[in-house]
């Protein structure tokens, strides 16, 4: 099938829009123009650039203290609490202003990328494969007190990606590569907007197809003077926010004005069945599942390695095991919380769920995915628990930080003396806070699964819903478990 017969098949499995969206914020007066701006990303890329420079200046030149070098508070107690707020309460904007599609940009500018992603290494496997070693070597090498090894870990990933989408064509390291995206793209489900067509009678009468393809001139036709979606989503079957990087392209490239970005239910994406542009049915994906595995149990695991019971837990391992290394005790425990702790829950719930609620037509693997999926909400307020809790005690770190790194770069107080004693919250006055998300995400998970099984198993859906119900309150008490255990500011350096 021809690249344009797949696009109008998409296009008539698209959703069906009667009329427009009751809020489009692209076309509200103030935030409307803002968002349309055409400039509007590279002046954020810009300013996360300089962020990232800073990174690298100081933790390669600063001084190698953890709590006082650029490098570590911000990547350790900033980036990464900012990152889930901002994403679960505007949407993918952290993938919006990534100032590596900008060194990509200009590396192009060079350099012609003019290479398909190999058919063999489509998907979210490596991606997951680099998800889990970034969360497993965070904590293996103790990166928030590497200054200078984290100065490198951040010009290595700016490197991978140059390599990638250099190499090349469209945005193959966001959607086959980036583990920081595909956390974003599972997070961003629960963000309350997603971009979507205005009118599909609309799109059904074009003939271009710019939002995907770009849009050219008629002085030039050869030449794109608006990119399309890089990452493959034909917005008239494009549904919710995964593989979204809310870079706006395709707004900028309609030439009829017909794409929202409207408001909608968080996770409401994550009951739909039917066929979704540039990723088909989300049921059958078994690379995104597995993401959503490691998103899911990956959250327990990283706020559990900064306990002083993981420590209690690695002295057992190393005296029966009698191997006495840190590695191998971290790696005990990434086993049993990413791999053995799901190869075991997922398999016999799903069982027991076909057993009390029916087994219908779909498939056991399916059946699984499909509730899988129900996890996100909870891992969600998990991640939100432990990296809001570094974020707020530590927040105003920055402001003394950052007057000492101005001293050490520039020689000179230009931003005045350090506050050394402006810190943040008490760890006391957060942990109400830390409740709260979990609860809330929690109250999410168990409404997706009643949903899922209203939808599926009609005729008993109680049956189906009870045992994935348990497993959630049994996650989420585990993860109320774990953030009512003191906090160690270094991790698992209780390990050591």
């Amino acid at each position: 099938m021809n690249p344009q017969a797949s696009r109008t098949k998409e296009r008539r499995q698209g959703v069906p829009v009667d009329q427009e969206p009751a809020v489009d914020l692209l076309r509200l007066p103030l935030v409307g123009r803002l968002l349309r701006w055409r400039h509007l990303r590279l002046a954020l890329q810009l300013v996360v650039a300089l962020v990232a420079a800073a990174v690298v200046l100081h933790g390669l030149l600063g001084p190698q203290v953890a709590p006082r070098n650029l490098s570590t508070v911000i990547t350790a107690i900033h980036w990464r609490g900012l990152l889930i707020i901002a994403v679960l309460v505007l949407g993918n904007v952290f993938c919006t202003s990534c100032p590596m599609v900008l060194a990509r940009d200009a590396g192009r500018r060079i350099f012609h990328a003019g290479l398909r992603w190999p058919r063999r290494l489509r998907g979210k496997w490596i991606a997951l494969a680099l998800l889990v070693l970034v969360l497993f070597s965070y904590e293996l090498f103790d990166m928030w007190g590497q200054p200078r090894a984290t100065a490198w870990l951040v010009l290595g990933y700016f490197a991978l990606a140059l390599a990638v989408d250099l190499t090349f064509r469209g945005a193959s390291f966001c959607k086959h590569v980036c583990p920081i995206g595909q956390f974003n793209f599972v997070a961003s489900t629960m963000a309350p907007a997603q971009l979507q067509v205005r009118d599909s009678t609309t799109c059904g009468n074009c003939k271009t197809f710019d939002c995907i393809k770009g849009r050219r001139t008629p002085e030039q036709p050869l030449r794109i003077v608006q990119r399309g979606c890089e990452l493959g989503l034909f917005l008239p079957s494009k549904v919710g926010n995964l593989d979204c990087t809310l870079c706006l392209d395709c707004v900028r490239a309609c030439p009829h004005d017909n794409i929202a970005l409207t408001g909608r239910v968080p996770g409401e994406e994550l009951l739909e069945t039917r066929r979704r542009s540039g990723i088909g049915r989300l049921a059958l994906r078994a690379d995104l599942a597995a993401i959503v595995v490691v998103f899911t149990f990956g959250a327990l695991v990283s706020a559990f390695v900064m306990t002083p019971a993981a420590g209690t837990l690695a002295r057992w391992f190393d005296a029966t095991s009698g191997l006495a290394s840190r590695a191998s005790a971290l790696s005990f425990v990434y086993v049993i919380g990413l791999a053995a702790a799901p190869a075991i829950l997922l398999p016999s719930t799903t069982a027991l769920a076909r057993v009390l609620g029916g087994r219908g037509p779909i498939t056991f693997s399916e059946t699984m995915s499909r509730y899988v999926f129900a996890l996100v909400p909870l891992a969600c307020g998990v991640w939100l628990a432990h990296y809001g809790f570094h974020l707020l005690t530590g927040a105003l770190t920055i402001v003394p930080v950052a007057q000492s790194a101005a001293i050490d770069l520039l020689g000179r107080a230009a931003l005045g003396e350090p506050l050394w004693r402006w810190v943040g919250l008490q760890p006391g006055s957060v942990f109400p806070m830390q409740v709260g998300v979990v609860i809330l995400g929690t109250a999410g998970s168990l409404g997706l699964v009643h949903a899922i099984s209203a939808r599926d198993c009609p005729e008993r859906p109680i049956g189906a819903s009870v045992p994935w119900m348990v497993l959630v309150v049994a996650l989420a008490a585990t993860a109320l478990w774990i953030i009512a255990q003191p906090m160690e500011m270094r991790g698992l350096g209780v390990m050591g």
